[in-house]
């Protein structure tokens, strides 16, 4: 589209400067003929008074030199014999026109313009004293008639060009206003078509191609709303289905031996490795987003209370004490409820999977202006190595685990600006402490991600939500 429009802008151009440029030339050749014959013309007129008085040559040879063109050996005069007898004709000057020119001028009686070697002459005819007509002659070179004309087109042919060029460019400008918002278009929705959905296009240039850019934005927010929608549903009621295997695991585990009982424990590992094995697909490339705007979040308490009603039926079964501190009144946080869902249900679950039966848990909340701490505790033997639970959650399961319980932990605590660390617990066991950000300041949660507060420095400013 540019280079046809920079065609289009060339032959337009060039047609019209074409159109004018020519006939200005042809006017300017003939203005400067006209000039040089109309000066002959004055030259001619000069010497006429003198004719008109007397013929004497003397007389006339100084009337000739008087004028530019005498002066210069380009005026002639010639007048006929007279018919007396003795009288010759007299010429004076340097007659370049042919007799037969002179006698037709005579006889027509008016100017006449003839050409001659190295320009032309104009021959003017005169009645002198004696009733006869002489003739001026008066030679005109080429030079003289072309004065001018070469600089005059010399100038209109730089004009042409220069409207060529700058047309050229006008349009080459225009051009590219039009093609490349068409170009990043078409290379957006190359980009996206390829998968890479963070691929979006500047709302710039003509009306229309706006409008396209916008429509194509809008489009690709959805889709990309869309998969994650796909991807978070997917990863969500997958690892919803870790709780109840859990739940079914453990029933399994009690049924003693035989073959049935070693059939149902293989179909629920079984079905346990398949579930494992969707949760780290989707959540490999889930994108993490944090709840943000007003009204977003949850009440963690509301969350804990229902997680907790849910456990505690199996932790009865088992044997377990359990303790609940901190869900007494309400507690925002910036936070998904199906994320701090998820989240409770993964350490919950780590605590039924890693603990012998009949070993107590607690889980605490406290609040604070600037964070909300939430606390999984147990009475179990502990993890050795911290660091490098940690770690599982991040690279991949080792031990039976699928090592993304800690992960998912891990990214709801972060995406408010918070972390997760893992302790000893008053109980004896293991302590998983959330830390949830409620300041969305990004330097607040930078800070805290660094851990320029520590851990004694964050406990004194906790209260107890009863």
């Amino acid at each position: 589209m540019r280079w046809a429009l920079v065609k289009v802008s060339l032959a337009v151009t060039a047609m019209v400067v074409i159109a004018f440029a020519i006939p200005l030339g042809l006017v300017i050749k003939e203005m400067a003929r006209d000039r040089a014959f109309s000066n002959a013309e004055r030259q001619a007129a000069a010497i006429g008074p003198t004719l008109s008085i007397t013929a004497d040559r003397d007389s006339l040879e100084r009337a000739v030199l008087s004028t530019q063109a005498g002066a210069a050996g380009r005026m002639a005069v010639h007048i006929p014999a007279s018919g007396e007898p003795g009288v010759a004709p007299v010429d004076i000057g340097t007659r370049r026109a042919t007799q037969k020119d002179l006698v037709t001028t005579q006889r027509l009686g008016r100017a006449s313009i003839t050409e001659v070697t190295g320009g032309s002459a104009l021959l003017q005819p005169t009645a002198i004293s004696t009733g006869q007509i002489a003739v001026v002659e008066v030679f005109v070179p080429e030079g003289e008639v072309s004065n001018g004309v070469d600089t005059a087109w010399l100038v209109l042919a730089g004009v042409g060009i220069a409207l060529i060029v700058g047309s050229v460019a006008v349009a080459d400008r225009l051009g590219i206003r039009m093609v490349q918002p068409a170009q990043r278009l078409a290379g957006a929705a190359h980009d996206l078509g390829e998968g890479r959905l963070g691929a979006r296009v500047p709302e710039e240039g003509p009306p229309e191609l706006r409008s396209a850019a916008i429509a194509f934005n809008s489009m690709a927010d959805q889709v990309v709303q869309l998969l994650a929608n796909e991807r978070e549903l997917a990863a969500d009621l997958s690892h919803r289905l870790r709780t109840p295997l859990t739940v079914l695991r453990l029933n399994a585990a009690s049924l003693g031996e035989g073959p049935a009982a070693d059939q149902t424990r293989a179909a629920v590992e079984q079905l346990e490795c398949e579930v494992d094995t969707i949760i780290r697909t989707a959540r490999e490339a889930k994108p993490q987003t944090a709840a943000t705007g007003p009204g977003a979040g949850c009440d963690a308490s509301e969350v804990v209370r229902e997680r907790m009603d849910f456990w505690s039926a199996l932790a009865e079964d088992e044997g377990r004490k359990v303790r609940v501190a901190g869900v007494g009144r309400p507690v925002r946080i910036p936070v998904a409820r199906p994320e701090l869902a998820a989240a409770l249900d993964a350490l919950l679950g780590n605590v039924f999977r890693h603990t012998p039966e009949g070993t107590a848990f607690s889980v605490d909340v406290h609040n604070s202006e600037d964070a909300v701490i939430v606390l999984v505790s147990d009475a179990g033997p502990g993890i050795t190595d911290p660091e490098a639970a940690m770690a599982r959650g991040n690279s991949g399961g080792r031990d039976g685990s699928t090592g993304l319980g800690l992960d998912i932990v891990r990214r709801v605590a972060e995406s408010t600006g918070g972390d997760v660390r893992i302790g000893s617990s008053v109980l004896g066991g293991t302590e998983v402490r959330i830390w949830i950000g409620l300041d969305s300041r990004e330097g607040v949660r930078e800070e805290r991600r660094r851990g320029h507060r520590g851990t004694d420095r964050r406990r004194k400013g906790l209260r107890l939500v009863r």
